[in-house]
Parts: C-alpha cells; structure tokens; sequence
C-alpha cells in the first residue's frame, strides 16, 4: 500500500515540476489578426450590452412611474 501511495505521488508531482521551472516572463508573438479579432468580440460584446442597458433603464421608470401613480391614488 506504502509503494503505491509513493507511485501515485510521483505521478502527479512529475508535471508540476515543469509548471514550476516555466519562466515568468510569458512571450507574446501575436499578430494584427489576433488584436483585430478581439477588437471584433469586444464590438459585440458592447453592442449586446447597450440594448440590455436601456430595457434595464425603462424597467427601472416603469416601476417608479408606478410607485408615483400608487402614492398619488393613496393621497387623494
């Protein structure tokens, strides 16, 4: 049971120590293509969220058009 719990450590122990040896300094060789495509997401991305920003707007003077109308109908 000892020998395989020492086998089973080393197994996964042996890929850390090539994550650990990797240097810190990442080298990035991206190209035009690469920024142009995340340039696009993001395009989408902020496409998606300036409708979602407006219903969320109309959402909110919806309900406090309601909150005016019940005070109003509770005074009178």
């Amino acid at each position: 049971m000892k020998k395989l719990f020492v086998a089973l450590s080393a197994l996964c122990l042996t890929p850390a120590g090539a994550a650990l040896a990797a240097s810190a300094a990442r080298e990035d060789h991206s190209g035009i293509v690469v920024w142009v495509f995340l340039g696009i997401c993001a395009l989408i991305v902020v496409a998606q969220l300036v409708p979602a920003v407006m219903v969320l707007l109309g959402l909110v003077k919806g309900v406090a058009q309601r909150g005016e109308e019940a005070q109003q109908k509770g005074v009178d």
